[in-house]
């Protein structure tokens, strides 16, 4: 019986033993798509969705679309983004709220494109960049909005009109009929 066991056993050893070198041949064999890194840093491309480093985007006239909401500071959870922003008075006479810093910190950024997806105006997105080694940890906190940029300036969007209500419905009370005079009301005259 014991003899039994123990054949089982080498059968059962030999049997994954051959599952994990039918593994090791296959992968052996299969093209490696190994990066030289270093040399091929000029045609290096990252996938769509690496997420490299966080930006504020700048049109030709050096505006961008934040609007200092700060929801993107508030929402980050460790804390590596820092909304400043000043009130302005307008040639109308209105206060305007404006961006005066946006300080981003990517030494502690974990990378979770939580403010990228919280944004309303879409004004900060993540880049491709990935070389982001340093020797001094200040070279990481960077202020994302250049200096002088100026938000964007975006006509109002026209909200569509309200539907008009709809009549109240004329409850019958039990045992009586509705009037067509309680179904809608009579419009007043001035004497």
């Amino acid at each position: 019986m014991e003899e039994m066991n123990y054949l089982q056993g080498l059968a059962a050893g030999l049997k994954t033993l051959g599952v994990g070198l039918k593994t090791t041949m296959r992968e052996f064999f299969t093209k490696k798509i190994t990066e030289q890194y270093p040399e091929n840093r000029k045609e290096l491309q990252m996938f769509d969705r690496f997420r490299g480093s966080l930006v504020m985007p700048h049109n030709e006239h050096n505006e961008h679309k934040c609007i200092a909401c700060g929801l993107c500071m508030t929402n980050c959870p460790n804390g590596s983004i820092t909304v400043t922003s000043q009130m302005v008075e307008t040639e109308d006479g209105k206060k305007k709220k404006v961006l005066d810093k946006y300080i981003y910190d990517q030494g502690i950024c974990m990378y979770c494109e939580v403010c990228v997806r919280v944004c309303p105006q879409n004004a900060i997105t993540f880049d491709q960049s990935f070389e982001n080694a340093v020797f001094d940890r200040q070279k990481l906190v960077k202020q994302l909005n250049h200096e002088g940029s100026k938000c964007e300036e975006r006509k109002p969007v026209a909200r569509p009109a309200a539907a008009p209500a709809a009549k109240p419905a004329v409850v019958k009370e039990a045992g009586k009929p509705a009037k067509a005079e309680d179904a809608e009301p009579k419009p007043k005259t001035e004497d």
